[in-house]
This record gives C-alpha cells, structure tokens and sequence, in this order.
C-alpha cells in the first residue's frame, strides 16, 4: 500500500467506522456463536502472495463481525462502559502514525511532556490536592497505564518495597524473606478480582474487609483486623480502597479509612476506576473527600470519560516513592537530561519498557468537548440510569439491590434467586440486549449499566419493556 493508496483506503476506512457506529443499535447486540467459529472461516495458514484490501474488508464482515459483542450499541448494559468518541479515535490514529516508543523524554519529549501536563489538567478537574499536581515543582504527579489493575500493582509493590526499606532500617538483622513472609495488604470484600490478582503476584498475603450493609469498607472494621494482626506478628503494610466498586458501584468510607493508614504508616491506593470520571462533577466530589490521605488514586478515562481504550490515570503524592521500586537504568537508556527537575523518565512507573503516545487522545478529548461537555454526558448517563431505577420501582414483581449513585442499577426479580438467573438466561438467549449479573448479599442480582455513548431514553424504555415481557412470559410459564 503507497501514499496514494492509504490516502483512499484511510478515507474508506473512517467512513466504514462512522456507518458501523450509525448503525450499531441495528446489529444484535450479542452475537451468536460457537467457541472455535472463527478458525473454519480463515485459512490455516498466512497467505504466500499479498492479497487485495478489497477482499480483507469483504472478511471483515463474514469473518469478524458475526463474533463481536457491539460495546457502543446503546442497547449493550453489560460490565461497566467502555469509553468511545470521534476525537479519540482521531487522536489514536495520529498517535499510531507518529510510532513513537516513549519510554523516556529523549525517547520523544513531546510524548513524555504532554503526558505530564495532561495528568496535570485532568487532575486539576478532579479538583485533587495540590500534591498530587507535577507542575514544574511538585513531588507528585500523574501517569498513564494500561488498566486500573496495572495500576493496582504498581502502587502495591511500591508499597512494599517502601515497607521492607522501612522496616529493615530500624530491624537491620531481619532478611528480606523474613519481612516480607509478614507482609499483609487488605481490600474490601468487593473489590475487584484484580487486587487479589495483584497481591499474588506481588507474593504478598491478602486479606478481605467485610462491607458494611451499603457494600462499603468502615474504618472500625479494618482497625480490628489491623489490630488483631498485629498481635500476630504480621505487618500491615497496604490498602486498596474501592470508590465505585464492580458488583454495585458502592463506595469505602475513605474519610474513616485513610487516617488509620497515615497512623499505620500504610499504603493507602484508592481505585475508582468507573466512578472516577464523575468526580469532575462538583455534585460528585465529595465522594473522593479522604483523597489527601491517599498515597496514590486512580480511575480509567478509557470507561467513562470518553478517551478509548487504553488510559488508565494514577497519580501519586511522591513519585520517588513509585521511581525507587522499579528503577533500572542500562546505559543504552540513559539520556543527558534524565536528572533535570522537569522531566520524568515514565519507563520508571510501570511495569512495561514501551508505552505509547496515549495523551494525545486525552489533549484532543478535553480540548474537544472542554469540561462542561465532559460534565454534560456524566449528567446524561445518570439521569438514564435514574430512569431505570424508576421503572423498576414502578413494578412490584421487582427490587432494587443497591442505590443507585451513578450510571449503574442493580436489580431483581423478588423470590428465589433461580427466578433471577432464569430470566437473565433469557435476556441473554435473545440477544437484544446485554446484561450480566453480580451477587450482592447471597442475592442474584442483574446489572444495567449505562454504557454507550449514544444511548438514549428511548433505548432504557425499549430495555425495560423487553424485560418485563419476557419476565410476564417467564412467570404465566411458570403457573
């Protein structure tokens, strides 16, 4: 393919993508096939002589498109949303084309540097304490990953090489195996599955805290355990505190929370990986108060903030903090300018060498739709989730399972939980729309969440009627 060629093809190809998102909502949401479909549909083997554009594009559609969950469908309420807008795209389509591999700022010191400025900006419109902010003089500041469980683990080993640092300076006889066998990090009984992931491969002991009644983590409960553990000899050493979790969007007391870790000389990380995106909200702010107690924060643009996929933003109050545990520098690395104050090298806060240009998506977003757009379509989601909650309180045969704060309701059908998983069954068999389950309180529960960026309240009604009709056929059924 020459200039000329990708000029033609490029122009196909962003007209292809604007007609499939046009007209996602007509495509079932779900598709419908067999584990190992796919392989049957494609030669066994790379092809020996180039093959013509015209034909991969006819395969995208008998190949691929059979086998893809539509994400952006509004009629798609599964998981959490994943984030997507015209900007973004063509951001990520300029960032492809530069191909830079910023690792380090003489690496290309536009990546690096904009990147720093954009954590800066978002930071600022999350109104985050001053500490977290790089600026030009500040000890903290902000970095993208890949995911909020990347996230999670960097701030987890570098809560424990700080704590090992911490401990052998005032026990200088005890070996680093013997500390880190004592070692224990805690997170709520609802926190993602990645926290847990996090702390085995970290060789840490984990431990859960059970939530309170609304899901949430209290600080009494925590000290307890603390305390008790300590009695045994352990060393409390890290907390992930969850800001809208995954079953049902609860939030931990972090107010509570973060006191007893600055006391405990804790590690405290809070992941609000969905919810974060709405504390550029004022209304919503005060649910990060407790954030100044915090070592390092976190939360996904990619979900809910209209950058695609991959940014996940971290800050941290001291970047020495994340830098001193992961430091390597080979001399084909080192650069002239890596000691300077105003530069950072972000090779050293993460786990990756690599990394691509993903500020660009968020420069071209937030300069694109300017904060009050950004605020505008949070709003817009949360008053659609507020719709369905109506709906479902209007119906008596159902309840509601948890409160419903932002973008996300949960629900079910009143009785025994085979009730519930039977009509999710059905939902799913239909392939209309897309929901998938969580259990809260030994309780079956579905999720809705507002997903799509084009989603509707005539899509929430067409949701809702779907379910109750299949819900009335279920039960007549039943009798």
């Amino acid at each position: 393919m020459d200039t000329a060629e990708f000029r033609r093809r490029g122009k196909e190809m962003v007209d292809y993508v604007a007609d499939y998102l046009d007209n996602v909502e007509q495509r079932p949401v779900c598709p419908d096939v067999e584990p190992g479909y796919l392989r049957s549909l494609i030669p066994a083997e790379a092809p020996l002589e180039p093959e013509k554009y015209d034909d991969i594009m006819t395969d995208v559609e008998r190949v691929i498109m059979p086998g893809v969950t539509h994400w952006h469908s509004p009629y798609f309420y599964a998981y959490f949303p994943t984030a997507s807008s015209y900007p973004a795209m063509l951001a990520d389509m300029l960032c492809t084309a530069i191909g830079c591999i910023g690792f380090s700022w003489a690496a290309s010191p536009a990546c690096t540097e904009l990147e720093t400025v954009m954590l800066d900006w978002l930071g600022k419109m999350l109104n985050l304490p001053e500490d977290f902010i790089a600026g030009t003089e500040g000890q903290g500041g902000g970095v993208i990953q890949g995911t909020a469980s990347e996230s999670t683990l960097v701030s987890m080993l570098a809560a424990r090489c700080k704590a090992v640092r911490r401990i052998q300076a005032s026990n200088p006889e005890k070996s680093e195996a013997d500390i880190l066998s004592k070692l224990v990090a805690y997170t709520s009984d609802q926190a993602h599955s990645s926290v847990e992931r996090a702390a085995l491969i970290a060789g840490v002991m984990i431990k859960k805290v059970p939530a309170d009644n609304n899901y949430g983590v209290e600080g009494a409960m925590l000290k307890r355990m603390l305390e008790q553990d300590k009695a045994d000899g352990l060393s409390p050493f890290y907390l992930c505190a969850t800001l809208g979790t995954t079953p049902s969007c609860a939030f931990d007391h972090i107010t509570e929370l973060g006191p007893i870790c600055n006391e405990e000389q804790m590690w405290m990380h809070i992941d609000a990986a969905y919810a974060g995106s709405a504390f550029i909200c004022p209304e919503f702010r005060p649910l990060l108060n407790g954030v100044e107690f915090a070592d390092s924060f976190n939360f996904n643009p990619h979900k809910w903030l209209l950058v695609n996929f991959d940014c996940s933003t971290m800050w941290v109050k001291n970047r020495e903090s994340i830098i001193g545990a992961f430091k390597m520098e080979p001399l084909y690395l080192k650069h002239e300018n890596q000691e300077s104050g105003l530069i950072t090298d972000y090779r050293h806060w993460q786990i990756p060498l690599g990394r691509r240009f993903r500020s660009l998506k968020m420069w071209f977003v937030f300069r694109m739709y300017g904060l009050q757009g950004l605020q505008d379509y949070i709003r817009k989601h949360v008053d659609l989730a507020k719709e369905f909650e109506s709906l479902v309180r209007a119906d008596n045969r159902f309840e509601i399972c948890a409160k419903v704060v932002m973008g996300l309701v949960c629900f079910r059908l009143k009785g025994s939980n085979g009730l519930s998983e039977l009509l999710l069954k059905k939902i799913t068999q239909s392939r209309k729309i897309h929901l998938v389950p969580c259990q809260l309180s030994a309780h079956f529960v579905l999720r809705f969440a507002i997903c799509a960026r084009t989603t509707e309240s005539r899509h929430i009604q067409y949701a809702w009627k779907h379910i109750t009709t299949l819900t009335s056929e279920m039960l007549e059924h039943r009798h």
